[in-house]
C-alpha cells in the first residue's frame, strides 16, 4: 500500500544578519533517507518528536509536498504526479484542520464530499448510513459545523474521509484534544473498520494510548531518518527502560537503601509513608531484588511496574539505544551510531 525508498525531503533555509541584508542559505533535511513499506490491512503508528519529520513524510504521501529525492508510491502510484487519482483511494485527516464547510450543516458538507468524488448514489446512501451509526453521527447531522465540539467535527471529518471507501487512511493527530468519551468512540470506530473492512491505516499521533490500543507496528523518525520498526513488545526490549518496584512496609522508615553485588546500590527514589517506589536498572534481576528486599526489611506488598510506552520512547528519543532500522537501509556510508546534530530551526523562513 506504501513504498517508501530512501525518500529525502529538504528545505531552503535562509539566514539574515538584519534588515534586508541576507547572509547565506542553508540546506535543511526534513525527512533524511527514510525507507519502509506498509501492507494492505496493517494498522500502523508513525511516531516521533516535535520536528522530527512526521508531518513532513504524511504531506509527501498525500502529494501535498513532493520528495527531493527517492522513490515513493502509495497504492501503486506516485503522489505528486498522480494526485487526483490518489484522492479517490486515500482518505486523510489533520487534526487541526477540518475538511468540512464551516457554516453548512455537517449533511451537506458531507453531500458535497459525495459530489467531489462522484460517488454513486446509491453507494452514498450505504456508506453514509453505515458511517452515521458507527460514529453516532444523527443527533449533530443537522448542525452547522461551526456549532459542533471538537469531537463531535472530528466525528464528522472522519465520515468525509471515508465517504468515498478510500483502500488507505492517513490520519495526523486525529484524537486531539479530544475529551475520554469522543477518543473511545474514535479508538472503536478506527479498529472497527481496519479488522471488518481490511482498510489499510496509518496513524500519527502523540497519544500513545491510541498507538497501544491500536497498532500493532509501529515506525519512529527522529532528527529525519527511521530509527525503528517492529513491534511495541520488540520496542520495550530494544530499549534499556528501568522498571519500578512498588514495596509497603509493615511501618514506615527512612529510604531503602539496597546495596548487593549481584545488582549494585538501589536507593528509593520516593517515600509516602510505609510505601516506597525504587527504580531497577533494566539489567537488575527482580527477583534477586525482592529476595534481598525481604531479608532486610518486613514487607507487606510489593508490585512490580514494567516501563510504559511514554518511558521507552522517551529513553529513544534522548539517544539511550542503538538504531534498529532494517539492514537494507540504503545510507551511503552504513547506518548512523545516533541522532545527528539537529539545525536550528528559529532561522527557518515558511
Amino acid at each position: 500500500m506504501i513504498e517508501a525508498e530512501d525518500v529525502v525531503k529538504s528545505f531552503t533555509v535562509r539566514t539574515r544578519t538584519g534588515g534586508l541584508r541576507r547572509r547565506g542559505r542553508t540546506t535543511l533535511r526534513a525527512v533524511d533517507g527514510v525507507s519502509f513499506a506498509v501492507e494492505p490491512g496493517e494498522f500502523v503508528g508513525y511516531l516521533g518528536p516535535n520536528g522530527a519529520g512526521k508531518s513532513t513524510t504524511i504531506k509527501m504521501l498525500t502529494g501535498i509536498l513532493t520528495a527531493s529525492s527517492g522513490t515513493l508510491r502509495v497504492c501503486g502510484l506516485d503522489p505528486s504526479r498522480r494526485r487526483t487519482s490518489l484522492a479517490r483511494r486515500l482518505g486523510v485527516v489533520f487534526g487541526q484542520r477540518t475538511t468540512l464547510w464551516w457554516d453548512l450543516p455537517l449533511r451537506d458538507s458531507l453531500t458535497l464530499v459525495r459530489r467531489l468524488y462522484r460517488v454513486e448514489p446509491a453507494a452514498h446512501r450505504a456508506r453514509f448510513a453505515e458511517l452515521s451509526e458507527l460514529l453516532e453521527l444523527d443527533p449533530f447531522l443537522d448542525t452547522p459545523v461551526r456549532q459542533l465540539s471538537l469531537g463531535q467535527r472530528m466525528r464528522g471529518d472522519l465520515a468525509a474521509a471515508l465517504l468515498h471507501d478510500p483502500e488507505l487512511l492517513v490520519l495526523d493527530e486525529p484524537t486531539i484534544g479530544l475529551d475520554v468519551v469522543s477518543k473511545a468512540t474514535v479508538r472503536d470506530f478506527l479498529e472497527r473498520i481496519n479488522a471488518e473492512r481490511g482498510t489499510t491505516i496509518l496513524l500519527t499521533t502523540h497519544d500513545l494510548g491510541d498507538i497501544e490500543r491500536l497498532c500493532r507496528r509501529v515506525l519512529i523518525i527522529d532528527h529525519g531518518r527511521l530509527a525503528y520498526d517492529g513491534g511495541l513488545d520488540e520496542l520495550r526490549r530494544t530499549v534499556d527502560a528501568d522498571r519500578v518496584l512498588v514495596a509497603e512496609l509493615a511501618r514506615p522508615g527512612p529510604p531503602i537503601v539496597l546495596d548487593d553485588p549481584e545488582f549494585g546500590r538501589i536507593e528509593a527514589e520516593r517515600v509516602q509513608g510505609p510505601r516506597q517506589w525504587l527504580r531497577l536498572p533494566s539489567a537488575a534481576n527482580a527477583a534477586t531484588v525482592v529476595a534481598a528486599l525481604a531479608r532486610r526489611h518486613e514487607v507487606r506488598d510489593i508490585a512490580l511496574r514494567e516501563a510504559g510506552i511514554e518511558d521507552v520512547l522517551a529513553g529513544l528519543y534522548r539517544g539511550d539505544h542503538a538504531y534498529t532500522c532494517p539492514a537494507d537501509l540504503p545510507w551511503e556510508d552504513g547506518p548512523p551510531s545516533g541522532p545527528p546534530e539537529r539545525p536550528d530551526h528559529r532561522s527557518m523562513v515558511e
